[in-house]
């Protein structure tokens, strides 16, 4: 079982990596859009920038998200993901209103594209190096759960998208098609737009918080129900902050009980619900038999 320790560098980690790789495919893309004039390429260059704005943000943001609760935020920083989450959405937003912009206007005033071959090389570079990328944010996500590393990582997916559609037009211009590189350029734009909303759907979830799935409460209810002597569970509410699940919940015991049985009995229910789910936070609260609850 992984501990917090390792799911903060788990998530430092990643978070740079992605930082590194935004800038080094825009400094490659730069100079050989420069070469070429390609609108695909631009579209390539213009994203990259902004996945490097984006990650950056995104690393602040996971270092911050990953600071201890204090007086101030008694529930963690957590929800600093989510936040990071929304702006890497405006950026992938902006960005394909850009490229759209430009390959209207390609569209409009076409004109050659040079340095095909140049382009080809490094748009297979980009390919390798976000494949490679997706791995590890792939296994920090399914490792810690991070919002941010899983927002990072589905723009990243676009990317990949992205920069096999950009090599697709850049051989089509080899053999004479270069006509079709601009309208590529709006497919791509269109598609980064898509990513753009599914990145702020799921940082807005987190940050309404909306519950955990169907699945996992009554998971969470069936441990807390298999616990001796509780006779039933309800008023179950859940919410995720950063890689952090918060779950409450009442359990009615046995009038006759001592405090301090009632009280080992909340702590093994804590204990059964943590163990399955070691990122949740777990609050019982506990009700005599006469209280009557419901399952929400």
């Amino acid at each position: 079982m992984s501990t917090p320790q390792e799911h903060a560098r788990l998530m430092r980690q990643a978070s740079a990596a992605a930082l590194a790789v935004a800038v080094g495919l825009a400094l490659a893309k730069a100079i050989v859009w420069w070469l070429s004039g390609s609108v695909s390429l631009l579209a390539g260059l213009t994203d990259s920038l902004l996945d490097g704005a984006a990650s950056l943000i995104n690393l602040l943001a996971v270092h911050y998200s990953l600071r201890p609760a204090d007086d101030d935020h008694r529930y963690g920083h957590g929800k600093a993901e989510a936040l990071a989450g929304l702006g890497q959405a405006v950026f992938i937003g902006v960005s394909a209103l850009l490229v759209s912009v430009q390959a209207v206007d390609r569209l409009l005033h076409p004109q050659p594209i040079h340095a095909q071959l140049l382009g080809i090389a490094v748009i297979l570079l980009s390919l390798a190096a976000t494949a490679a990328l997706l791995l590890f944010q792939r296994h920090v996500v399914r490792v810690t759960g991070s919002t941010a590393i899983r927002a990072d990582s589905l723009h990243y997916r676009s990317d990949l998208l992205l920069n096999a559609s950009i090599l697709l037009a850049l051989l089509l211009a080899q053999f004479g098609f270069g006509e079709l590189d601009a309208l590529f350029g709006l497919g791509i734009a269109g598609y980064i737009l898509w990513s753009a909303l599914q990145i702020a759907r799921e940082a807005v979830t987190v940050l309404m918080d909306t519950e955990l799935s169907p699945e996992v409460r009554e998971r969470i209810a069936a441990l807390a129900g298999a616990v001796p002597e509780v006779i039933d569970v309800h008023d179950l509410r859940t919410r995720i902050s950063g890689t952090r699940w918060f779950v409450q919940l009442h359990v009615r015991l046995p009038g006759e009980m001592t405090l301090s049985e009632a009280h080992q009995r909340t702590e093994t229910v804590e204990r059964a619900i943590h163990a399955e789910f070691p990122r949740a936070e777990v609050l019982v609260h506990t009700d005599p038999p006469q209280a009557v609850g419901e399952l929400h």
